[in-house]
């Protein structure tokens, strides 16, 4: 019998700092889809309930858009991304 815990990344994302750097590694190397992923993991390490209050969307809901069959409207990551402290910046290439 195994007693092994599925491994889960929010587990380990501990800073701002590392999660700033695993969603845009996550952006880089596996486009949207891998984004959301990423923001839900990053949400879920500081308490989707808690992103759920400051967003205004429903936790479900939240867990739903930002899986990785997930499709977020753009408020809503704008939203989430604000829950979290973090801004959006873009640069020229």
């Amino acid at each position: 019998m195994n007693n092994f815990k599925k491994f889960d990344r929010s587990d380990y994302i501990n800073s701002p700092e590392q999660a700033s750097e695993y969603l845009q590694l996550m952006l880089d190397e596996n486009g949207l889809d891998g984004f959301y992923k990423a923001l839900g993991d990053v949400a879920k390490a500081k308490g989707m309930s808690d992103i759920a209050k400051t967003t205004g969307v429903g936790r479900e809901s939240l867990y739903k858009s930002l899986s990785n069959k997930g499709n977020p409207n753009f408020s809503t990551v704008v939203k989430t991304l604000e829950a979290l402290d973090m801004i959006i910046t873009f640069k020229a290439s």
